[in-house]
C-alpha cells in the first residue's frame, strides 16, 4: 500500500536550519561580533553542504552514486536547492551590510573598496610589496582543451584586462580582452589586515583587497579592467560506508587524498561580474549553468570567525564559565562519588574536567584492570588521548575503538590512532559498511584475586572532545549500575566482533533500539486511545526517517501528545490533519544544541532516555549507537526541567511550520526572558546553591 504521508524533503529542511543560523546575525540585542559568528557558520555550514550533500546528487545524475534517489529527483532536488540558496545569500550579503553599519559605529571600518584612504596608501602599499606579492602566482587563462585546475576551498580572483597600447585612445579601438586567474596565498598572510588607526578610528581590510589595490603593479604590461572573485567546491564524500575490506586504513589514506580533486559541486562568482566574463571563465574552465552560485564581492565568508576585534571583549558574547559540581569535588573521588548515586553532567555549563578526572583515576586506580572507550571526532593535543596513553603505560589494559570513517576528521582520527597504538593502546578500527557513533566509556575494576569490584560506565551524546565540549550541548551519565555496565561490557564485544549480543538496559542500534521505542511509541498510544494522557518529548539533532516518521504520525493520530525539539533537519511536516498534535522547536543560540535527550510519559511515571543517535536511516539501521535509560530520580528531573525550559523558550527558540518556515513564538521575541540555554544554565546553579 503506498504511504499517503509526505515528508520535507531533508536537504530542502537543512536550507531552512541553516538560514536560522543566518538570522541569529540579524539579531541586534547580540554584541557584534557574536553576529560576526554565526555569518561564519552559515558560510561554513553551507560549504560543507555543497562538498557532501549536493556532490551526492550530482552524483546520482552523473550515474556515480547508487541510491534510491532517480537522476529526476535529484535534478529536481537540485534546482530547489539552487532557488532556496540564491535567494538566502541575498539575504546573507543585506544582512552582512548591516553589521558593517553596526562595526561603524563601533568605530571599526571593514573596508569595502580597492581604493585606500590617503592615509593608508603607503601602508598598504608597502605591505604588499613585503607581504604579499611573494606568494603570488597569476596564471593567464587560456581558452582551450589545457586548463588551470582550480582547489576547493581556496579564493581566486579572475582578472580581465587588456595591454597596454598608444591605439587605446583612438575612439574606434575595439580591446581585446585577456584573462588571468590568481589564487588568494591564504595560507601565507591572513584574511583580514588590520591597519594603522586614525583619529582613533580602527581599520580592517580583506587581504583581497590588498591584492585589487595593486593589480597594476602585478600586470605593469597591461590595463586592468575589471577583476572579481570566485571559487568552488568540491565532492568530499569519499564514500567510506562502502568499504569492501582489505586494509582500511590504507583505503581510507588513499580515498582522503582524492577528496582535492573530487568532482565540480558548486562555482560561487561575484553577481556583479558581467555576463560576457562569466561566460568566458565558464567556458574556459567547463563550468555548466547548473554549478552557478551566486556570491558578493567576497566568498569565504566562513573567514569572518577570524577578523580581528581591536576593542576586546566588550564587543563578544560573554559565555557562562563551566561551573563546578560540589558533590563531585566534595567527594574527592569520581568513582566514589558515583558508587553513591548516578551523576548526570551538562556541557558547558559544567566542566568537562570531572570527565578527563574520571579517566586519570582510572588511570592511576591499582584496582582497574581495564578502560575501555569509542572516539569518533578526537580533539588535537587531547587531554582524553593522553590520559589514556598515561593508563597503558601503568600497565592497564586499555582498548579504543576508533572511527576511521567520521568525515573531515579521518586524518586526524588515524593519526591519533597510530600514536595510541604505538603506547601499547589496543586499537579496534572502523566496522566495515558501518560507523561506531556511540560515546561511551567502560571502566573495569578488579582485585588481586581477579574478584570484580564495583565497575564504571559513561554514556554520552557528545564526543570524548575537549574543543567541542566548550562550544556544544551536550549531556553524559556517570554510572556504576551492574546491568548498565554489563550491557557496556557486552556492547565492546559486539565492536570485537562477537555476534547476537544481548542488551537488558542499553539500547543499541541495529540490535533493541527500533523494537523499544516501537514499544514506549505503542504504550504512549494505548493511553490516549483509553482517555488517558499520551505524551511524547523528543529531543535530537535530525529527524528524517520515513519509518519513524510514520510512527510519530500514527501516535498523534491517535491523540499522543508531541513535541520535537529538533536543531536541524526536520523531515516530518507539522500543521497537517495526520500531524495535528505535533509541534517542532528549533533552537539556535551561542552553544551548538547536541543533546539528544527522550522522554516518554508513561501515565504519570515517565522514562526519559540520553544518547548518541538521531532519528535518521543511517543512524538508526546503519550504525552502532548507544541510548541508556536513567533511572536516578534527581537526574531524570533534572532532563525533565531541561525539556521544560527549551520548550517554554520564545527568545532563541521558533516554530518550524508546515512550509518550513521558522516561526518565532512571540511577536517580540527580542523581549521575550526565556533564553533556554543561559535560563537551563542559572537552573543548574540554582541547584548547587
Amino acid at each position: 500500500m503506498e504511504n499517503s504521508h509526505k515528508y520535507f524533503k531533508r536537504d530542502i529542511s537543512w536550507l531552512s536550519f541553516n538560514y536560522r543560523v543566518l538570522l541569529e546575525a540579524e539579531d541586534e540585542t547580540l554584541p557584534i561580533y557574536e553576529r560576526i559568528k554565526f555569518l561564519s557558520i552559515y558560510s561554513s555550514n553551507l560549504e560543507e553542504f555543497y562538498e557532501i550533500r549536493v556532490a551526492e546528487h550530482r552524483g546520482v545524475i552523473m550515474k556515480k552514486n547508487f541510491t534510491e534517489e532517480s537522476g529526476a529527483e535529484a535534478e529536481e532536488t537540485l534546482a530547489e536547492i539552487t532557488e532556496e540558496v540564491n535567494r538566502q545569500q541575498r539575504e546573507y550579503y543585506r544582512i552582512f551590510s548591516k553589521v558593517l553599519q553596526e562595526l561603524n559605529r563601533q568605530d571599526i571600518y571593514l573596508y569595502q573598496d580597492s581604493r585606500p584612504e590617503p592615509f593608508h596608501e603607503e601602508f598598504v602599499h608597502n605591505f604588499f610589496n613585503e607581504e604579499v606579492f611573494p606568494f603570488l602566482s597569476p596564471v593567464m587563462i587560456q581558452a582551450g582543451d589545457i586548463r588551470t585546475f582550480i582547489r576547493d576551498r581556496r579564493l581566486y580572483l579572475v582578472i580581465r584586462m587588456m595591454k597596454k597600447s598608444k591605439r587605446m585612445a583612438e575612439p574606434d579601438y575595439v580591446p581585446e580582452y585577456y584573462y588571468a586567474l590568481m589564487k588568494i596565498p591564504y595560507a601565507k598572510v591572513p584574511r583580514f589586515i588590520e591597519l594603522p588607526t586614525h583619529e582613533g578610528k580602527h581599520y580592517i581590510m580583506f587581504i583581497d583587497d590588498i591584492i585589487r589595490a595593486n593589480l597594476s603593479s602585478i600586470f605593469p604590461g597591461y590595463v586592468v579592467e575589471s577583476c572579481y572573485s570566485i571559487k568552488i567546491s568540491r565532492d568530499a564524500d569519499i564514500y567510506l560506508d562502502d568499504e569492501k575490506g582489505g586494509n582500511i586504513v590504507e583505503n581510507i589514506r588513499k580515498k582522503v587524498k582524492k577528496r582535492k580533486i573530487g568532482a565540480l559541486s558548486r562555482f560561487m562568482y561575484d553577481s556583479n561580474m558581467p555576463d560576457d566574463f562569466l561566460a568566458f571563465v565558464c567556458n574556459a574552465f567547463g563550468i555548466t549553468t547548473d554549478d552557478l552560485v551566486l556570491g558578493g564581492r567576497y566568498n569565504n565568508l566562513q573567514d569572518l570567525a577570524k577578523l580581528p576585534n581591536p576593542k576586546g571583549k566588550e564587543l563578544e558574547q560573554q559565555i557562562p564559565s563551566p561551573m563546578r559540581v560540589p558533590f563531585l569535588d566534595e567527594t574527592g573521588s569520581v568513582f566514589r562519588a558515583v558508587k553513591k548515586r548516578d551523576i548526570l553532567l551538562h556541557f558547558p555549563y559544567q566542566s568537562f574536567d570531572y570527565l578527563i578526572r574520571f579517566l586519570m583515576e582510572a588511570a592511576f586506580d591499582p584496582k582497574v584492570d581495564e578502560i575501555k572507550i569509542t572516539q569518533y571526532r578526537v580533539a588535537e593535543n587531547s587531554a582524553v588521548i593522553n590520559t589514556l596513553i598515561a593508563a597503558a603505560q601503568n600497565g592497564k589494559k586499555v582498548t579504543v575503538f576508533v572511527e576511521l570513517k567520521a568525515r573531515f576528521d579521518e586524518e586526524n582520527n588515524l593519526a591519533t590512532a597510530e600514536m595510541m597504538k604505538a603506547s601499547g593502546i589496543n586499537i579496534i578500527y572502523s566496522i566495515p559498511k558501518l560507523k561506531v557513533h556511540a560515546k561511551v566509556a567502560l571502566v573495569l575494576r578488579r582485585d588481586k584475586e581477579d574478584k570484580k569490584l564495583t565497575s564504571y560506565a559513561y554514556i554520552s551524546t557528545g564526543n570524548f572532545n575537549e574543543k567541542t565540549a566548550t562550544l556544544y550541548a551536550d549531556s553524559g551519565l556517570f554510572t556504576c549500575n551492574p546491568i548498565i555496565v554489563n550491557d557496556l561490557h557486552n556492547l565492546f564485544r559486539t565492536l570485537r566482533g562477537k555476534e547476537n549480543p544481548v542488551f537488558h538496559r542499553l539500547l543499541v542500534a541495529r540490535f533493541n533500539l527500533i523494537p523499544e521505542l516501537n514499544r514506549l511509541i505503542d504504550h504512549e498510544m494505548k493511553l490516549a486511545r483509553k482517555g488517558k494522557k499520551g505524551r511524547i518529548i523528543l529531543k535530537m539533532n535530525a529527524l528524517q526517517d520515513p519509518t519513524m516518521i510514520d510512527r510519530l504520525y500514527e501516535a498523534s493520530q491517535a491523540g499522543v501528545e508531541i513535541d520535537l525539539i529538533v536543531r536541524g533537519i526536520c523531515c516530518l511536516i507539522p500543521g497537517q490533519k495526520y500531524s495535528r498534535n505535533i509541534r517542532v522547536t528549533r533552537i539556535v543560540d551561542t552553544f551548538l544544541e547536541h543533546a539528544r535527550i527522550w522522554y516518554f510519559g508513561n501515565g504519570g511515571n515517565p522514562k526519559l532516555f540520553l544518547g548518541s543517535p538521531d532519528w535518521m536511516r543511517r543512524n538508526l539501521y546503519r550504525r552502532i549507537e548507544a541510548v541508556t535509560p536513567i533511572l536516578d530520580p534527581d537526574a531524570k528531573q533534572e532532563l525533565i526541567d531541561m525539556l521544560s525550559i527549551q520548550l517554554s523558550d520564545k527568545r532563541k527558540a521558533c516554530f518550524v511550520d508546515e512550509n518550513l518556515h521558522n516561526c518565532w513564538k512571540s511577536v517580540h521575541p527580542l523581549k521575550e526572558k526565556v533564553r533556554s540555554q543561559y535560563t537551563f544554565y542559572e537552573y543548574l546553579k540554582e541547584r548547587i546553591e
